[in-house]
């Protein structure tokens, strides 16, 4: 399969063009089109980033290309709701996200020992705001990478 240039940073055509790997059918955007029940003009300007797919375009192509990150970014980039909710996560390798994983568990005591001393009293007071931010910087880092992780096992791992 050719990689098209215009739209080769685009996430939908790099999840075509990896499942091209392992099945022709998705080489084409015309076959691709035909398998997935969309249009091939309206994929190709999902490709392009011209349009923003439907949520039933994207679960079509995350079930047919095997990537269920399409759906979890397209809620984190797309969505009103899930911009405001949700960070765009990136599925990497087994070791990569392990070694994220770990790295973000590794103040894990510290937090547990800022989360104590702050909730004592029942409120974060104006000269804990700061700690408090930072311990929920800590979480959303935390949730993000197991968040990958899952999405790794979803798409490697058959269950």
């Amino acid at each position: 399969m050719k990689k098209a240039t215009k739209a080769s940073e685009n996430c939908y055509y790099k999840a075509r063009y990896a499942a091209a790997q392992s099945d022709t059918a998705y080489e084409s955007r015309e076959n691709a089109s035909e398998k997935l029940g969309i249009d091939r003009t309206r994929l190709a300007r999902i490709e392009l980033g011209n349009v923003i797919p439907y949520p039933d375009e994207v679960l079509a192509m995350a079930d047919a290309y095997h990537s269920p990150e399409l759906c979890y970014n397209h809620c984190a980039n797309d969505c009103p709701i899930g911009q405001r909710t949700m960070t765009q996560v990136e599925v990497s390798s087994f070791d990569r996200l392990s070694l994220k994983v770990l790295g973000s568990l590794n103040d894990i005591d510290a937090l547990k020992e800022s989360i104590i001393n702050i909730s004592q009293d029942g409120k974060v007071d104006p000269e804990e705001r700061e700690e408090f931010q930072n311990i929920l910087d800590s979480l959303d880092k935390i949730s993000t990478n197991a968040k990958a992780l899952q999405l790794w096992a979803m798409k490697n791992i058959e269950y």
